[in-house]
């Protein structure tokens, strides 16, 4: 263990919060100025720019023709994402979530999950394959603009604020400055961070391939995983779950859809990763919904079983990896006990959740009634 790589660690997650704060407050300014809703700078420019360290690897993966790298990076940040990143993020604040996101945009991620496995079916994301992903999230990313543009009238009186408060708010351009000194930041941290924890692992003896399933996987995700943080710290809870879903959607159709269009013969797909890895990705989508359905709040209970579930995930990587005897125990306890017992507790809480919501639509109809 050398202490210029604790240096690194340290240096790494001070750079990353700078990052975040950065990136978060240009983002929120922004909103503000142009008339748009912190949802939906989430969904696009932080989600975009928190996807910048995926973007660097898997391009760096396809360049050296490693496609498992590549598209393993893109796999394992989605699940990360939801489970991992969405998780602490509703530990530290719960997270109301807006009808928008229950709508369209989680409905949209999960297509697109759905559609890479589809797609991979085949061994091969091809340039044609890169090409109607990349259309779906430009798509998305149109739609998600427009629609959530504010009335006419709101944006009028949002402008005249800002006349008003011009000193307390930062101007477009400082926006932007912030937003792209936060995202630089974030890519900086992430790689010194990495850096550290993958030396310090290698002078432990910890083999290479855990080392990759674990530090690197992660590493890839502290910008979304801190950005959510620091908005949900500051009370932004839209961009901090909105970030979420965007930067799953955007792995999808921009950092693993754009080096397939330009690797040529596209970017293999190992067998394995269509046969779980992939599956496990649209899992974790599938499951957002009706979590995020269930009183339109991530609640802190919700988070803790997304977090226990990346943990589960994280350990058998590792089990299978090594080939651990206690792999088989691991896997049988977790498919028939803990997965279905998850699944009966969210089943049983939707339900609730949509008697309840019948009792008082009922109940306000007597009402009118009455009157």
């Amino acid at each position: 263990m050398d202490a210029l790589d604790i240096g690194r660690i340290v240096l790494g997650l001070v750079v990353l919060v700078g990052g975040g704060e950065l990136l978060v407050r240009g983002a929120s300014a922004l909103a503000a100025r142009w008339g748009l809703s912190p949802l939906v700078v989430g969904l696009t420019v932080v989600a975009i720019g928190t996807s910048a360290p995926e973007f660097a690897v898997t391009v760096g993966a396809v360049l050296r023709d490693e496609s498992n790298l590549a598209v393993g990076n893109v796999v394992g940040s989605n699940i990360a994402n939801v489970l991992l990143v969405l998780g602490v993020a509703a530990i530290v604040l719960p997270l109301a979530v807006k009808a928008q996101l229950v709508r369209f945009d989680v409905p949209v991620m999960i297509v697109l999950s759905v559609l890479l496995l589809i797609l991979a079916v085949d061994g091969l994301i091809s340039a044609l394959d890169g090409l109607l992903l990349v259309g779906l999230w430009l798509a998305h990313t149109t739609m998600t603009i427009v629609v959530g543009r504010r009335s006419t009238a709101l944006a009028h009186s949002v402008e005249a604020e800002d006349a008003s408060s011009a000193g307390r708010s930062p101007s477009v351009p400082l926006s932007l400055v912030l937003i792209a000194v936060g995202i630089a930041l974030l890519v900086v941290g992430a790689n010194l961070l990495v850096t550290g924890a993958v030396s310090i692992a290698t002078g432990l003896g910890v083999d290479g391939l855990i080392i990759g399933l674990t530090v690197v996987a992660v590493g890839t995700s502290l910008p979304e995983l801190v950005t959510s943080l620091v908005a949900a710290v500051r009370g932004e809870r839209d961009i901090a779950i909105g970030n979420v879903v965007g930067s799953c959607i955007a792995n999808i159709g921009l950092v693993l859809a754009v080096p397939a269009i330009f690797a040529g013969d596209g970017i293999s797909v190992a067998s394995a990763a269509v046969a779980l890895d992939i599956p496990l990705m649209v899992a974790t989508a599938v499951v957002v919904l009706p979590i995020v359905f269930t009183g339109f709040t991530v609640q802190r209970w919700e988070g803790a079983v997304f977090i226990a579930l990346y943990g589960a995930y994280t350990a058998y990587l590792v089990l299978n990896a090594t080939g651990h005897q206690a792999l088989s125990g691991f896997t049988q306890t977790m498919v028939f006990l803990v997965l279905p017992l998850i699944a009966v507790t969210i089943i049983t809480t939707l339900v609730h959740d949509l008697h309840r919501r019948g009792a008082v639509r009922a109940t306000s109809s007597a009402g009118r009634n009455a009157a």
